[in-house]
């Protein structure tokens, strides 16, 4: 559920900041339902109201995530620049400093497990899902050149030598670009087998 605080003030406008100095956020970050406009009353006295406005934030994904992941980092002593943008319910949310790669950890499991709480917390409120993607220096890219890459290669292993390859154990998101890679291959198809964290890619020979 949305955060919602009723501002209170002489005018809307300071009824509305009023809001917003509680909530700790800026307008356009919120929506406002004004509940009651003032009344300068008898004589500008007697019965004199002011106004009254409820202030709600939005679902604001992209805030949500860097408020986490900043706290995250200052409490690791982690100095970093964390920008996000949302496209198509996918948020992208890239961090910039020294040193980054003790948050990308081995073969990026670091950078999972901090992608996978952002995206714990940025979907916490039940509504629309909101895929996360994480990332840092570049890695994703450059891991996915990687994994394209292995692919063609096992593939080729597989058709010369002419049985199947395994492949070392990966993530889900890891698993889909080798899948992806191969899948319009005339020679080989691929699949997954195994139990997480072991579960791996296979690359079989296509029947003949």
């Amino acid at each position: 559920m949305n955060k919602m605080v009723v501002g209170k003030g002489k005018t809307i406008e300071d009824a509305i900041n009023a809001g917003l100095k509680e909530l700790g956020v800026t307008l356009d970050e919120v929506e406002t339902n004004v509940v009651q406009v003032p009344e300068s009353g008898v004589f500008g006295i007697f019965g004199k109201k002011e106004a009254v406005v409820e202030v709600t934030v939005l679902n604001n994904a992209g805030k949500t995530a860097e408020v986490f992941l900043g706290e995250m980092l200052d409490a690791m002593n982690i100095p970093c620049t964390i920008t996000s943008h949302l496209e198509d319910d996918v948020l992208h949310v890239e961090l910039e400093g020294k040193d980054m790669g003790i948050l990308i950890g081995r073969r990026g499991q670091t950078l999972d497990s901090l992608q996978y709480l952002v995206s714990l917390v940025v979907n916490r409120s039940g509504e629309k899902y909101i895929r996360v993607v994480l990332d840092t220096e570049n890695y994703r890219s450059k891991r996915q050149k990687t994994l394209e890459a292995l692919a063609e290669k096992m593939a080729s292993k597989a058709v010369r030598y002419g049985k199947k390859m395994s492949l070392e154990p990966m993530n889900p998101s890891e698993r889909r670009i080798i899948h992806a890679k191969l899948q319009n291959s005339d020679k080989v198809f691929t699949f997954s087998e195994g139990d997480e964290p072991y579960r791996h890619v296979v690359i079989q020979l296509k029947d003949k």
